[in-house]
């Protein structure tokens, strides 16, 4: 049985059930709670997520390879066939062609999963350069505890408990994402999109240090190993 860390809790947030969460790479999160198992991202810079089982949802941001790659949401609905997709209109329209059935949860909407409340916040991938287009990406809220991003610094102008933050890209820098962390203040953190970082250096260590000087806990996540919060 896998080892479970648990996250320091501050004053401020008072809930009485966990959430764990087990990272595969990059974007790729096992969530757990109230009975609900949800994959987020399985794109290409991951694994480890390709043998799991008993998986109810599965939730896709935008269309990069780095978070949507078809071979492995195949591979995900072989184990589980009842798995759904949610994820937003550019998403569907691709693995539609590939015969891959979707529920489209975008900006604004909202659902329920396992009573598990589920809420799409953000529209468009953060710039990159004025040559690439800006693509689709919806950020997903769960259960009004963990705001996952996808590739985006979106405020969804309500408090955040736990944060997934980005530290790496093309299109971020770390002090960016730090601001962005202190500006939303979760209770907690833990870093995603970092699996382009062959030495993840001071994308890990500097968010550690100036959110913790404000209280806020990051935690940097090992592969394959759950953390409660």
């Amino acid at each position: 049985m896998s080892q479970v860390y648990h996250a320091q809790q501050s004053i401020g947030y008072m809930y009485n059930y966990p959430i764990h969460i087990t990272k595969f790479g990059h974007c790729c999160l096992l969530i757990e709670e109230k009975g609900l198992r949800l994959l987020t991202d399985p794109g290409g810079w991951s694994a480890g997520f390709e043998t799991l089982t008993d998986i109810h949802v599965v939730l896709i941001t935008h269309e990069h390879p780095d978070h949507l790659h078809t071979k492995s949401i195949k591979t995900i609905l072989q184990k589980n066939p009842e798995a759904k997709i949610i994820t937003n209109t550019t998403v569907r329209n691709i693995l539609e062609k590939e015969g891959i059935a979707t529920t489209l949860l975008e900006h604004g909407a909202h659902a329920t999963e396992r009573e598990v409340f589920l809420e799409a916040i953000g529209e468009r991938h953060a710039v990159i350069h004025s040559s690439v287009p800006q693509s689709q990406n919806t950020g997903y809220f769960i259960n009004n505890r963990l705001f996952y991003p996808g590739d985006a610094l979106t405020n969804p102008q309500r408090p955040v408990e736990i944060l997934a933050l980005p530290v790496a890209g093309p299109w971020l820098t770390i002090g960016e994402a730090t601001d962005y962390a202190l500006a939303l203040s979760p209770r907690a953190c833990f870093p995603v999109h970092d699996g382009n970082l062959k030495f993840p250096g001071i994308a890990h260590n500097l968010p550690a240090k100036a959110l913790g000087a404000k209280g806020i806990r990051f935690t940097v996540l090992e592969g394959g190993v759950p953390i409660e919060f």
